[in-house]
């Protein structure tokens, strides 16, 4: 009996799937830069668990309780070994969220517009965390008020 396994450094069409991946990340970043422009952070809801992605995150990385800390995010810190531990354990509780784990784009200063350098590679989970908080501080409202 044969089976069937995906192996990531055999494949023929990496470039096209990772091409699929960009778009479908791309068009989220639009999607969300567009309700951004349209409705306040702070009355956006990302989840129908927003409250409790924001509470768990807030367990798990008590720094965000202070907003400034969450308007810039230190990409070294978030990817460094024991960062990506602690968002693992974070995750690991939102198994259920759509795509909790596809690959997205985080803006890294919450006052600036999504732009080449400011920009990281993240996880959904990783987005929803960053900016359900942000939203909830405020920190996402200048960007509907700018228009």
């Amino acid at each position: 009996m044969s089976q069937n396994v995906f192996s990531a450094e055999s494949a023929e069409n990496m470039e096209a799937i990772e091409q699929q991946f960009a778009v479908k990340a791309v068009k989220q970043m639009d999607t969300y830069w567009n309700l951004l422009t349209a409705i306040p952070g702070s009355k956006l809801k990302l989840t129908n668990q927003d409250d409790k992605i924001y509470e768990s995150f807030m367990k798990h990385f008590p720094e965000f309780k202070d907003p400034a800390k969450i308007a810039k995010i230190d990409e070294e810190e978030m990817k460094s070994k024991t960062g990506k531990e602690r968002w693992r354990k974070f995750m690991k509780e939102f198994e259920d969220v759509a795509d909790y784990n596809f690959g997205t784009m985080l803006r890294t200063d919450a006052g600036q517009e999504y732009t080449q350098e400011g920009t990281i590679f993240a996880v959904r989970m990783q987005f929803y965390a960053v900016e359900i908080a942000r939203n909830k501080y405020g920190l996402n409202d200048w960007i509907c008020q700018k228009k």
